[in-house]
């Protein structure tokens, strides 16, 4: 069974920078497409940014790119989102997820539907 653990939000002002972290134990990370998504109060969850499967390709939402940065550490096997020049609009629940199943293509990686495993979100709030 997979299981996904996230760590690093908090809050900080705006222009400032978090990182987050996305540790999975069972599998290794390398072999699937991982994803980060967010969800703001009121509002449907979005994706933010996500590896393809070969680790190639790196897609990222227009809201963040240039701003924000996904890489993995395949010593500890965890993924990484690196948050840069951080805006009031970006505050929301975060999460990781894995895509386990088959050989998802690029373009389904914006798609939460996706994903089959979810990390249990951590709280960034940008904030003077």
């Amino acid at each position: 069974q997979v299981q996904l653990v996230e760590s690093g939000g908090g809050m900080v002002q705006p222009g400032g920078s978090l990182r987050l972290s996305c540790a999975a134990s069972g599998p290794t990370l390398t072999n699937y497409a991982m994803g980060w998504f967010r969800q703001a109060p009121g509002k449907e969850r979005e994706f933010v940014a996500a590896f393809a499967r070969s680790g190639i390709r790196i897609i990222y939402a227009d809201s963040v790119r240039g701003r924000f940065m996904i890489s993995r550490d395949n010593a500890k096997n965890t993924g990484n989102l690196q948050m840069n020049s951080l805006k009031p609009e970006d505050t929301a629940v975060y999460y990781c997820a894995l895509a386990t199943r088959g050989n998802p293509i690029a373009s389904s990686l914006l798609r939460s539907e996706t994903y089959d495993y979810w990390a249990q979100g951590t709280q960034v709030t940008v904030s003077s």
